[in-house]
């Protein structure tokens, strides 16, 4: 996997981020989500570097990037943090500015990296989320049942975390079945996002980062929605998935930007980057081209 992309280790003022960066081209950053690594974007990296300098990093607290002490508030594991590292990240590398494609956790780090670094972000594709502020305001019981992992992963530790560490394979093959296609995943990843998993501080630091979503990371939101971000968002949704199912996504995204706002559900379940990779490629070549 990775193909002619350089391995890189960086150290930010907070941890050290684990990354691959290949290609040439306008900045280009992608962002995973729980409880996966870099390695979501194989299938669709390699593609992307033709025109892009492809940077894929492990977020602080996942794979082998660099899994720091929490506190009370979480704000190790704040959004906050997480978007500093790839700021900084960034600056190492020597993009000033760049593109950024989040699948999951990763897009609510884009989001705010985007926020917080208003310079540095030109533009936002976020997969198969809404605003952390938007889901947790309108839960209702439906919405619980199906993300019942939010309301678990953020139950004082070490509650999830000795729950899910007796069997850290069995918990992470039924997260995985998100999916709407169950092929989607190739072994060799799968085998990647066992032995990243199974790593001491994973599954600590996964729940921290769920914590913080639901704590510290909220109070930031709330202090600056209204402060509209500025740059296009294009953000796309698996329609077998359960996005659609509760929100409107391009509405909801329109309040946060006076940006254009674009995209559209694509024939997926929550995996994108693995489930329709061609899709999402034929998606972002729309996007960041315009």
């Amino acid at each position: 996997m990775f193909e002619g992309f350089e391995r890189r280790r960086i150290a930010t003022s907070g941890t050290e981020i684990e990354l691959v960066v290949g290609g040439n081209g306008p900045g280009l950053l992608l962002l995973h989500g729980y409880p996966q690594t870099h390695v979501i974007w194989h299938k669709v990296a390699p593609i992307l570097a033709e025109k892009f300098t492809v940077v894929a990093p492990d977020l602080r607290g996942y794979g082998d990037s660099g899994k720091p002490e929490t506190d009370a508030a979480h704000t190790p594991y704040s959004k906050r943090e997480m978007a500093r590292d790839q700021a900084e990240v960034m600056s190492a590398l020597g993009i000033d500015t760049f593109a950024v494609v989040g699948h999951d956790r990763g897009a609510r780090v884009g989001h705010r990296l985007a926020r917080d670094h208003r310079e540095r972000v030109s533009k936002l594709c976020t997969l198969d989320i809404c605003p952390t502020l938007d889901m947790y305001e309108t839960t209702d019981m439906a919405f619980a049942a199906a993300y019942y992992h939010w309301f678990f992963l953020i139950q004082p530790a070490d509650y999830p975390e000795r729950m899910i560490g007796q069997d850290p394979a069995f918990y992470l093959s039924k997260k995985l079945k998100f999916l709407a296609d169950g092929t989607a995943i190739t072994p060799e990843a799968m085998a990647e996002y066992q032995r990243c998993f199974a790593m001491p501080g994973t599954i600590h630091a996964s729940c921290e980062d769920y914590r913080a979503a639901a704590t510290i990371d909220l109070e930031h939101d709330r202090a600056d929605r209204d402060q509209l971000l500025d740059i296009p968002i294009h953000a796309l949704w698996g329609e077998k998935g359960i996005i659609g199912r509760f929100y409107e996504p391009l509405s909801v995204w329109q309040r946060y930007t006076t940006g254009v706002v674009t995209g559209c559900a694509v024939p997926s379940g929550h995996y994108i980057p693995e489930e329709v990779p061609d899709r999402l490629i034929s998606e972002l070549a729309g996007f960041l081209d315009s």
